[in-house]
């Protein structure tokens, strides 16, 4: 490895770290010059900052382990990378960057890990040349842990080797560096510091150059405000050069008119460049060094399709022009510079590596043939650079210093400094910041272009947009916007800002200098009648606070006028400030109909006391001083949504109302305002004067009023008269009108007169807002021509006669069929082109009917809709013309799609292409009214389906056949189209099916008697044939026959069913169903307890099977159970992450329950709910990293935010002490503070890396977590064993099941606790005992690390409080599924299922009757309906396509405790057979009792569940005094009571003493772990005088019993 360093800008922390693997006996050379490389293998990595250095360095030497050895220490590096870039080289905030170093070095060596990495040396080279640092020390006022890090570091031998060997040049640089960063951080002064300016690198006064490269395509919107701001602050900070660059690469974007615009806008701005460039100055320059590459071998010429292009890059295949000689290239390279039909096809690409990881480096495109004119260089040119072809080279060219880039560009970095190297230029320094994006807006040019096209906007100025006119226009101010930006800084942290951060910044510029006037609302003054005063003029400054804005004249007089809502406010008898007047008592308040009219006031102006009055804003009456008419114009964002998903499209959220005008009352004095001008209307906000006063015009005989544009001021809270509230549906200017309504021709001739009104404005050049209010009133006769027509208005439109809108008396049906004529009608009149005139004529009349249709059915007509069907003989006339109509459509869709192609791809004129366009929208939409579906690519005209009378069984032989077609064709996978056909003709014959029969075909639909025709002795023989075949089938398949053999007399058996269907009108039973069989009448549901593979039938003729039962068993193979039982009884789904699973509705119901019930328990103690944020900062988990050691490895942390890094890694709680604790320290100031009793229900992540399995262990679940704060002990202490004993009713209440409760020994506790109480569950089925849920008592030690004091009201003394933390999570519901569960499904306990009892209809055969069925419907319901009212949560399953035997089965696998079978014979009987789940026993219940008997029997099934629960976890539950018994007893399945000393190291003893081999297993699957601790339980047997401790190896006296086991 080589390392050339920059003697102009030292990478100090890279030398050292190189230094120190040289003395690890690493192959490392270091030599000085003028850029930073490292060259390792042949490849040489370009570097701009030593953090670079350090990267490489460490991945290339990834065995030294100088990245850290883990994840998490790689995010630690690179945390402390940041921070020596960020905040240990800014003066702002170094004392806070060394501070916190100093806290985390307290107990460390090295910063992190336990060995030096490449963090140590980063920050120590930045402490190292940093003058504050340097100042301390020798003050000796540096940080006692940081100082004894730095120190050690500093007089390491290999560090004090490269302090002495620098150059003397590097040395000086170092200093000059330092000299810079100091001016610059003192020339940062007030509002700047507060941005986060990070230190360019190798940055020197006078000699930076910086760019401003926009392309001319736009006007410049707020981001790139920031890039031009940013840009200039450095330029100045370093008194250097700025340059503005158009960058104009690609002719078909750049536009000489939006060139102009960007440069009035960066005059805006006031940001005045030192240079103006284009980049095509430089065409001839880059064109000679693309023949560079070309004839280096560099780059290639290549003309693969760009599709195709696409694909190899993202696959890393080479292109096979890759290999190409440089003649070859050169005359591809001659063809495109000459712009032929061949060298459009090609392209330039540079020859970099297509096996990067980077896809920037996959042979970007570096040149392409366009032949289009360019606006400066015309002609000229055939080809163009790219654009990240001829950044570098420009800015080479031009001597940039630094590139300032978003970091969006982050990955084209690499290619720049590639193209660098190849070309051999001088290197520029890349400087990213993060991009500026706003919410509720797009920055989008494509989307700003919308708005503006959709008219939903005035313009690219308009005060909606983030354009920097719009923002400027609205009132903010070129100073507020400076500040705003650079209070971003240039950091990499990803900036999304809501607008009311911009103006803050901006009201902090404009407050102290806009003067202060009043206006008041238009509707409504309310007069204040003031006693003893005369009219008078006043002098009052504009500013309260700023004489030099000047003064501003204020009448006064006996009437003042008020707003309604101020005078609401008002109270007789009480003094009220009026504002630049004085104080006035309130003597009387007039009301009529008890609203206010009138106030009374007399003077109080001797009293002086303004701090505890109400203060008003009033205008004085009177002649001498007329008010100003005034329009306040209020804006809201133009996307509603503040944040857009990635897939969600912005035209979803746009449409709300952005603007809203409101007449004021004016001040007098505003008439001397002149546009530009920005105020504030006192206790309404700050405006912009977008259009001044004009007096009364003489021509006009009109005075002009001024409208004012408000300004927002960061605030969201309104002040009482502010009036910029937006109410929905409010209008802008309200119309009211008491004329007699208007009609169509009426408005017709409105509208024409009112459109000449505008035209003739326009052409007069009159006054934008005189043109705004006569376009408004065109649009308001416009919406009203709408709403009477239901059409939209258009130049020479034809109106209806008056008839057609009356009412119509007719059906909908009537309605519908007349509506399909019409639209027929209009079709024939557009493919005939029918003069406009007629076929808008007819349209209306369309949409007339369309709209009496769904005035008389209150929904809009669909081509589906319900219509009269008529039947008729069949006659060749009677075939109907929809097909016909349909194929001709279809043909002639086709035909103008071509035609439009054509067009496209001969760049026809806009006009043209769009009115073709239109042309083939209109026939998609004719498509779709004559068939009711979208028109789609590959679609096919439906069959014409002549109405013929067929019999009955020919019909089923029909819709059989249909339906098997259909099913073959989804299995070939088909096209969609095909299928659908295919569909259509099935539905139309069971349409058919339904006239001739008078019902619906159902699946198993079978010929009724009078049509039956066949002989038994026929289908007997059929019967026999089908019995035969399937024997062969089971033959071939017994004896391994080729599968082709098999599928060929598979097909025969399938042919004859088809056969005997077709004969019988039913499917063939097995066994084959003879006379005598049909005699035999089957016992009840003899045929619905089928429990493997259940055909179910969809009720579309398409039969699927469902494996529907589980195919493990819980005795045999419990892994494989558990995994089938959760899946197919439906509590989760797997997800794409490992280890994080879907809770479904099945389960979650569960887990609401528990919540549910514990909720009220412990708000009957105190506790509240409440939320803490789900991540954790690094100092906070630090501070609790002795106590979270159990799970510190899985610790889930977050490291960037896209594809930016953090500047620090944030956690993802695992627990939330950390979170809830330093809020606790805030809120606990006294004893009356407590206690606090806090709970909260949430999700944590703990990344486990043991096997993840569902609710047991998981990487993420939910819980609730409990934390509490005492001040007395007792009490803490108590709350523990409560909050256990509620636990222990969750398990045995609701979940029956039986748990221990125990305390944790010191080995298992939580490690932050004193101690921990616990209840210990157990599964039989595995033999391991199971955690179920802890109450942990904290003592003082959380207390004590978050300083969690009170005063004690006795001693007067800090105590530190008493707290406790406790938590259930959704293992609940996995434990409950392993104790419960058996070979047919779930067995849910009934207090916590959804459904206790589900209600399943039987006995439905083809034999019963309507009424029958009706009549069994209508008992099942009336069973349910009493059910549910007595509280029990009961359902009934009513679906048609599946038989009661598969529902049996799908109810029975999800755990429904009871199942009631109901059908006609036990409605005559006047019972219910129950069956539960828990044992499958069958009970019969009257009727008449039947709501109490099943209350009843969920009673004791849930008691019955425990009960077996409770005997099988006592039976495994053995007591064992010598050690001889307790291994056989463990591996026995059992969990062992026995006497134990508590000593840790006799724990593990006892844990790895019962460890066995996996070989050793008795059976397959059976854990081999050692046992652990559950606990020790609270009920303890007596411990025997002479009793050992359980482990032989132990001469310790036993303390206590305790349960051991093998666990989860």
């Amino acid at each position: 490895m080589k390392i050339t360093c920059n003697t102009s800008s030292p990478p100090l922390g890279g030398v050292l770290i190189a230094e120190y693997a040289r003395t690890l006996q690493k192959q490392i050379e270091i030599v000085w010059g003028n850029v930073t490389i490292v060259e390792f293998n042949g490849q040489k990595y370009a570097c701009s900052t030593s953090n670079d250095v350090a990267r490489i360095i460490a991945r290339k030497l990834a065995e030294d382990q100088l990245y850290g050895t883990n994840p998490t220490e790689k995010s630690e590096v690179d945390h402390w990378l940041s921070v020596a870039l960020g905040p240990l080289s800014s003066k702002q905030d170094f004392i806070q960057g060394i501070q916190s170093l100093n806290n985390i070095l307290s107990f460390v060596t090295y910063l992190v890990g336990k060995r030096l990495t490449i963090a140590d040396f980063i920050v120590f080279a930045a402490l190292y040349i940093n003058k504050q640092w340097q100042g301390l020390v020798s003050k000796k006022e540096a940080p006692a842990n940081l100082l004894r890090w730095y120190n050690f570091l500093k007089g390491q031998d290999f560090v004090k080797k490269v302090i002495e060997a620098l150059p003397q040049e590097a040395k000086d640089s170092l200093n000059t560096s330092i000299s810079s960063r100091q001016s610059l951080d003192r020339s940062t002064t007030g509002r700047a510091q507060e941005g986060k300016f990070v230190e360019l690198p190798g940055a020197e006064m006078g000699k930076v150059v910086v760019r401003f490269p926009p392309e001319a395509s736009g006007y410049l919107h707020i981001g790139h405000a920031k890039a031009a701001l940013l840009n200039q602050y450095y330029q100045q900070a370093f008194q250097g050069k700025l340059i503005m660059r158009f960058d104009d690469t690609n002719p078909a974007k750049e536009n000489i008119h939006f060139e102009k615009v960007i440069l009035e806008d960066i005059e805006m701005l006031e940001i005045k460049p030192d240079l103006f460039t284009h980049t095509s100055q430089y065409f001839d320059i880059m064109l000679e060094y693309c023949e560079k590459l070309l004839k280096e071998g560099k780059a290639y010429v290549d003309d693969t399709e760009p599709e195709l292009m696409k694909q190899q890059r993202e696959q890393k295949i080479e292109s096979q022009n890759r290999s190409n000689s440089y003649e070859k290239n050169k005359q591809l390279w001659n063809e495109m510079l000459k712009g032929t039909e061949k060298g459009l096809k090609c392209c330039v690409r540079a020859k970099i590596d297509m096996q990067s990881l980077n896809g920037c480096m996959r042979d970007p495109t570096i040149y392409r043939c366009k032949n289009e004119p360019h606006p400066r260089t015309g002609t000229k040119y055939k080809v163009y650079p790219t654009y990240d072809f001829a950044c570098p080279i420009v800015d080479a060219i031009e001597d940039v210093t630094h590139t300032l880039r978003t970091m969006e560009y982050h990955d084209r970095d690499a290619q720049f400094y590639w193209f660098i190297e190849a070309l051999g230029l001088r290197r520029p320094y890349i400087w990213e910041y993060s991009r500026l994006s706003m919410t509720n807006t797009v920055l989008s040019k494509r989307k700003l272009t919308w708005f503006v096209e959709n008219n939903l906007v005035d313009g690219w100025d308009d005060p909606r947009f983030p354009t920097v006119r719009g923002i400027l226009r609205r009132g903010m101010t070129v100073e507020g916007l400076k500040q705003f930006i650079i209070a971003q800084g240039s950091s990499r942290s990803v900036v999304f800002m809501e607008w009311d951060k911009i103006w803050a910044f901006n009201k902090k510029v404009i407050d102290p200098i806009a003067p202060r006037y009043t206006a008041l609302e238009y509707e409504n003054p309310i007069p204040v009648l003031v006693k003893g005063v005369k009219e008078e003029r006043l002098e009052v400054p504009k500013h309260p606070k700023n004489n030099d804005i000047g003064l501003k004249a204020v009448w006064i007089g006996p009437r003042i006028l008020i707003d309604l809502a101020d005078a609401e406010t008002l109270k007789v008898g009480e003094v009220t400030t009026f504002i630049n007047w004085g104080n006035l008592l309130i003597k009387k308040i007039n009301r009529e109909n008890n609203k206010i009219v009138s106030v009374e006031a007399e003077p109080n102006l001797e009293n002086k006391d303004y701090k505890k009055t109400l203060k008003l804003t009033w205008l004085s009456d009177t002649e001498n001083a007329m008010l100003t008419p005034t329009w306040c114009v209020y804006f809201d964002h133009i996307i509603s949504k503040p944040l857009l998903g990635k897939d969600e499209d912005f035209k979803q959220f746009v449409g709300h109302e952005t603007k809203k005008s409101v007449q004021m009352l004016g001040d007098p004095e505003l008439k001397k305002l002149k546009k530009g001008d920005i105020i504030q209307l006192q206790r309404r906000g700050f405006f912009k004067v977008e259009t001044a006063y004009e007096p009364l015009n003489l021509s006009t005989c009109k005075e002009r009023a001024i409208i004012l544009f408000s300004i927002p001021d960061g605030h969201t809270k309104a002040s009482p008269t502010a009036g910029a509230a937006f109410a929905t549906g409010t209008q802008e200017i309200p119309v009211t009108s008491t004329e007699k309504p208007k009609t169509a021709e009426d408005l017709n001739k409105e509208i024409t007169a009112q459109g000449d009104t505008v035209r003739n404005l326009k052409g007069a050049k009159a006054a934008k807002n005189e043109i705004d209010s006569a376009v408004k009133v065109l649009l308001e006769l416009k919406a009203q021509y709408k709403a009477i027509t239901n059409i939209e208005w258009k130049p020479g439109c034809t109106l209806l006669d008056s008839s057609v809108s009356e009412p119509s008396t007719d059906s909908s049906d009537v309605i519908s069929a007349k509506i399909t004529t019409q639209g027929e009608k209009v079709r024939q009149l557009k493919s005939s082109k029918a003069p406009k005139e007629s076929i808008d004529t007819e349209v209306r009349l369309l949409l007339n009917l369309k709209n009496q249709y769904k005035q008389l059915t209150g929904s809009d007509w669909k081509p589906d809709a319900p219509t009269i069907k008529v039947e008729a003989p069949f006659s060749p006339t009677s075939i109907p013309d929809n097909s016909i109509s349909e194929s001709i459509l279809l043909n002639k869709i086709t035909a103008q799609g071509d035609k439009v192609r054509d067009l496209k791809s001969k760049k026809a004129e806009k006009s043209v292409v769009d009115a073709e366009v239109n042309i083939l929208l209109t026939l998609k939409a004719d498509y779709k009214s004559l068939t009711g579906n979208a028109w789609k690519p590959g679609t096919t005209p439906a069959p014409i389906v002549v109405e013929t009378k067929h019999n009955e069984a020919e019909l089923l032989d029909k819709i059989s056949s249909q339906g098997n077609k259909i099913r073959q064709l989804k299995t070939d996978k088909a096209e969609k189209g095909v299928i659908d056909t295919e569909v259509k003709a099935l539905l139309c014959l069971k349409e058919e099916y339904k006239k001739s029969t008078g019902e619906d075909w159902k699946p198993g639909a079978s010929v009724s008697p009078t049509s039956t025709t066949m002989t038994n002795s026929t289908e007997n023989e059929l019967g026999a044939k089908i019995h035969e075949q399937g024997e062969v089938v089971r033959k071939a398949k017994a004896s391994g026959a080729p599968k082709d053999e098999i599928d060929a007399e598979v097909k025969k058996l399938l042919n004859l069913k088809a056969e005997y269907k077709t004969v019988t009108g039913k499917d063939i039973s097995a066994p084959t169903r003879t006379s005598k069989a049909k005699e035999e009448k089957p016992s009840k549901h003899k045929q619905e307890k089928k429990k493997e593979k259940i055909e179910v039938d969809d009720g579309s003729a398409l039969k699927k099977q469902t494996r529907l039962g589980l195919e493990a068993k819980k005795e045999e193979n419990l892994s494989d159970w558990y995994s089938q039982v959760i899946t197919k009884g439906e509590l989760i789904e797997y997800y794409d992450v490992s280890g994080c699973y879907i809770l479904r509705p099945w389960s979650y119901s569960i887990w609401e329950a528990i919540k549910d019930w514990f909720d009220v328990e412990i708000k009957k103690l105190g506790v509240q709910n409440c939320y803490f944020p789900i991540f954790v900062s690094r100092a906070a988990l630090e501070k609790e990293k002795s106590h979270i050691e159990d799970f510190s490895p899985e610790v889930a942390w977050v490291t960037k935010s896209g594809d930016s890094d953090l500047a620090e890694p944030v956690a993802v709680r695992p627990t939330s002490e950390t979170v809830m604790y330093p809020a606790y320290a805030k809120w606990v100031q006294s004893y009356r503070d407590l206690p606090i009793k806090m709970n909260q229900w949430n999700n944590v992540v703990r990344w486990e890396f043991k096997h993840p399995q569902p609710f047991l262990r998981t990487r993420e679940f939910l819980w609730q977590e409990g934390h509490t704060a005492y001040a007395n002990l007792d009490d803490c202490q108590a709350e523990v064993k409560i909050i256990l004993d509620l636990y222990a009713k969750i398990y045995t209440d609701l979940l029956a099941i039986p748990v221990i409760k125990g305390r944790k020994t010191e080995k298992e506790k939580f490690a932050g606790g004193d101690y921990t109480l616990t209840i210990e569950g157990f599964i039989s089925a595995s033999g391991r005992g199971i955690q179920a849920a802890t109450s942990h008592f904290l003592g003082q030690n959380f207390s004590k690390m978050f300083e969690i004091v009170y005063d004690d009201p006795e001693t007067q003394e800090k105590k530190f409080v008493y707290q406790n933390s406790w938590g259930i999570t959704t293992r609940s519901i996995g434990v409950m599924v392993m104790v419960h569960g058996d070979n047919q499904g779930l067995v849910i306990p009934p207090r916590v299922a959804s459904i206790q009892i589900i209600i399943v209809p039987c006995g439905v055969s083809v034999g019963l009757s309507e009424t029958e069925r009706q009549e069994l419907q209508i008992n099942c319901d009336e069973l349910e309906k009493e059910l549910n009212s007595t509280g029990m949560r009961v359902k009934g399953d009513y679906r048609e396509n599946y038989s009661p035997g598969w529902k049996f089965n799908h109810w029975e696998l999800k755990g429904v405790p009871i199942r009631v079978e109901l059908g006609p014979k036990d409605i005559k009987n006047k019972q219910i057979v129950a069956v539960r789940r828990d044992t499958g026993q069958k009970v019969t219940f009257k009727r008449d009792s039947a709501v109490k008997d099943l209350a009843m029997l969920l009673e004791n099934i849930q008691q019955h569940l425990f009960n077996k629960a409770s005997e099988d976890f006592s039976t495994h539950t053995v007591q064992v005094t010598e050690w001889a018994q307790f291994t056989p007893n463990l591996d026995k399945k059992n969990v062992i009571l026995t006497p134990f000393c508590g000593d840790m190291s006799c724990e593990d003893k006892i844990k790895a003493d019962s460890t066995r081999d996996a070989s050793e297993a008795a059976e397959v699957g059976a854990p081999s772990m050692g046992a652990k601790s559950l606990c020790i339980p609270l009920e303890q047997p007596p411990m025997k005088p002479n009793a050992h401790c359980i482990h032989p190896d132990c001469k310790n006296k036993p303390k206590f019993y305790t349960l051991f086991g093998r666990s989860y």
